[in-house]
């Protein structure tokens, strides 16, 4: 056929990189908060018959190491040694030599640290921050006005349409489309507009807002109506913008205020709450946290002892079902059902080999990790300054574990270390580095201490500018752009100058 186009095949090499389940296993392992690693064992023991744990007599030791220089060296990782941290958990001579643990054999499976093998153990209790949920405090409200079902219905709509700082987050006229399309009700715009009001009336004052103004114009009708309470009124309905930019003069010659008079509107405003709803939580969008610290570093007279925690019980394969394994390897001949059975006790032991092999390498690496986390900023565990921490990127951990530079970040992802009764996440020890005039290289987390110091300090009726913060480090010997002045005061939740421009 003319115009036909013929269809070839050919046979071509090319390289492709694949990973194996076990290592998808152990980077997904990696990744595992504390507390999602204990759902993923419990879990993998209520599926897999061929795993169990390990008897409690069984002697364990917990892996622990104290740094310290007692050797009077200048070596800048310091002295190694490995400790006894809990005679219950030693072995009988008392010591952890490193050749013991020369072959996986040797090693007590992945338990490499836990922190509750004894009663004098240091348990370490999750940190619950939790709130309570501003659905369910405006619903209960609401249900206890005179209203009729279709309103208690649209309330409903729009009190899942609030979010957590109390702001309504669709128009009147999108919820209005929702309902319709999405709920089936026969609702219009004024329907919505007359219980949107009666949710506005609830507290806290200024829910339902639709933007910052609005939520300060409806805590300012709830006040007093005092003569600063009107005047606070005025100047958010009409010089907003002015406000919000802090352009305090144009707005006084404005309104015709003197400062004083103006002092004592201010006054009033900064008693308003921007997020009203700021004290509850959606019951859809909960933001409980659960901070359980995967390490913990103890100081103790120039001492560091490291630890890895866990709340985990020991692994092994069953000996039920290893049997039933060797079996099922030794078997020549078997019929199709036999040969079914066989191929589950094959997939189950496998897998369990695997869980654990890979458990194990986690503990392993998360440790090693954090030792050498905790060898480079030394200091700073010493200490808790965080002028002390010194520059380090996920790079020079790499270099030091010979870990990939992904394997750093996954293991140090959503981790946290207890030292000094603080929870510290693993990436707080991450930092650029800068140089000074001296040579010498200096954390970003110490010019940032000194731009807090420098901004706290500073004239709040004429606030320091990025340039001039910029020109001051640089007299004192840091060489920094503006820019990065600008990107280390926003890590720091500091506003620009404009906006931090106070009254005397």
């Amino acid at each position: 056929m003319k115009g036909a186009q013929r269809l070839t095949q050919n046979t071509e090499l090319a390289q492709i990189q694949k990973l194996s389940p076990q290592q998808v296993l152990y980077a997904k392992m990696l990744e595992m908060s504390s507390l999602e690693l204990e759902d993923a064992v419990r879990k993998e023991m209520l599926e897999n018959p061929a795993i169990e744990n390990a008897d409690s007599d069984r002697s364990d030791r917990n892996e622990s190491e104290e740094y310290n220089d007692n050797d009077g060296g200048n070596d800048e990782e310091g002295h190694i040694e490995k400790i006894e941290p809990d005679t219950s958990m030693a072995d009988n001579d008392g010591n952890y030599e490193d050749n013991d643990w020369n072959s996986d054999a040797d090693i007590p499976a992945y338990r490499l640290n836990i922190s509750n093998s004894s009663a004098d153990d240091k348990q370490f209790e999750p940190v619950l921050t939790s709130g309570s949920s501003l659905f369910d405090y405006l619903s209960e409200q609401f249900n206890e006005l005179d209203v009729t079902p279709k309103q208690r219905d649209i309330a409903s709509y729009i009190i899942g349409n609030i979010d957590s700082n109390g702001y309504l987050a669709s128009s009147v006229s999108a919820i209005a489309d929702d309902m319709i399309f999405q709920m089936g009700m026969d609702v219009d715009e004024e329907e919505i507009s007359t219980v949107l009001q009666l949710i506005r009336d609830l507290d806290p004052p200024g829910v339902a807002a639709v933007d910052l103004r609005d939520c300060l114009l409806l805590q300012l009708e709830r006040l007093p109506g005092s003569q600063d309470t009107l005047r606070a009124y005025e100047m958010i309905d009409r010089y907003f913008d002015e406000f919000s930019k802090k352009h305090y003069e144009k707005i006084m010659a404005a309104m015709h205020l003197s400062k004083e008079e103006f002092q004592q509107m201010y006054n009033v405003i900064q008693t308003l709450n921007p997020k009203p709803g700021s004290l509850y939580e959606s019951s859809d969008n909960q933001k409980s946290q659960h901070i359980v610290p995967d390490f913990s570093v103890e100081a103790d007279d120039g001492t560091l002892t490291v630890t890895l925690l866990n709340n985990l019980p020991e692994l092994q394969i069953a000996e039920s079902f290893q049997a039933l394994y060797d079996d099922a390897q030794q078997r020549k001949t078997r019929s199709s059902s036999q040969e079914k059975e066989d191929r589950y006790v094959k997939d189950k032991y496998e897998s369990a080999s695997a869980f654990i092999k890979m458990l194990r390498q986690r503990q392993e690496t998360l440790f090693a990790i954090m030792k050498a986390i905790a060898l480079w900023q030394k200091e700073f565990f010493l200490t808790e300054d965080e002028t002390t921490l010194r520059p380090m990127v996920l790079k020079d951990i790499a270099e030091k574990t010979h870990f990939d530079i992904s394997v750093i970040s996954r293991a140090t992802a959503g981790k946290y270390v207890m030292t000094g009764g603080t929870n510290y996440p693993l990436k707080f020890f991450f930092n650029e580095g800068l140089k000074h005039e001296s040579g010498e290289d200096v954390s970003s987390r110490e010019v940032q201490s000194i731009l807090k110091e420098l901004i706290g300090k500073e004239d709040k009726s004429k606030p320091i500018s990025d340039e001039q913060l910029s020109q001051i480090l640089q007299e004192k010997g840091y060489t920094i752009a503006r820019r990065t002045v600008a990107k280390y005061r926003e890590k720091l939740g500091i506003p620009v100058a404009r906006l931090r421009k106070e009254l005397k």
